[in-house]
């Protein structure tokens, strides 16, 4: 099957048209001329017509590719940035229980530390007491 040139299209219309207003009484040969001109020029935009139908779809197929590239990649980063807050916040909660243990520790220390100081108070008083209580004895008799 030979294909036409756009210009070899349009030469042979124009060919055809100025054999058909020189000739008022076409024959059955210029008619068959006719319907295979137009045969050809059907056929040639139809290729054309599915040339560009088979350009449209490549380029869409290329688009969708990019479209679940780029998909997946977004996909991706979200799962490694979920990751990262869930262990930033696994980290935060062991900083948490970690200060709390020390606070809580700091804490027994200090009542530990309050005890103590609250017995040797008493011990000195009880010291205090008994001296007290011992002048005040020798002091009775020496007064007797």
């Amino acid at each position: 099957m030979k294909t036409l040139t756009i210009q070899q299209a349009f030469a042979a219309l124009v060919l055809t048209a100025a054999t058909v207003a020189i000739s008022p009484t076409a024959n059955a040969a210029e008619t068959k001329a006719v319907e295979n001109l137009q045969s050809t020029r059907l056929e040639f935009l139809n290729n054309q017509t599915k040339a560009v139908n088979d350009i449209q779809k490549t380029r869409l197929e290329f688009l969708n590719s990019q479209t679940k590239a780029v998909n997946d990649i977004q996909k991706t980063r979200l799962a490694h940035l979920d990751t990262q807050t869930k262990s930033i916040k696994d980290i935060q909660t062991t900083r948490l229980e970690f200060l709390s243990n020390q606070t809580k520790a700091v804490d027994d220390i200090q009542s530990t530390r309050l005890e103590h100081l609250d017995s040797q108070t008493k011990a000195i008083e009880n010291v205090h007491q008994h001296r007290l209580e011992e002048r005040a004895r020798r002091n009775k008799s020496a007064l007797r």
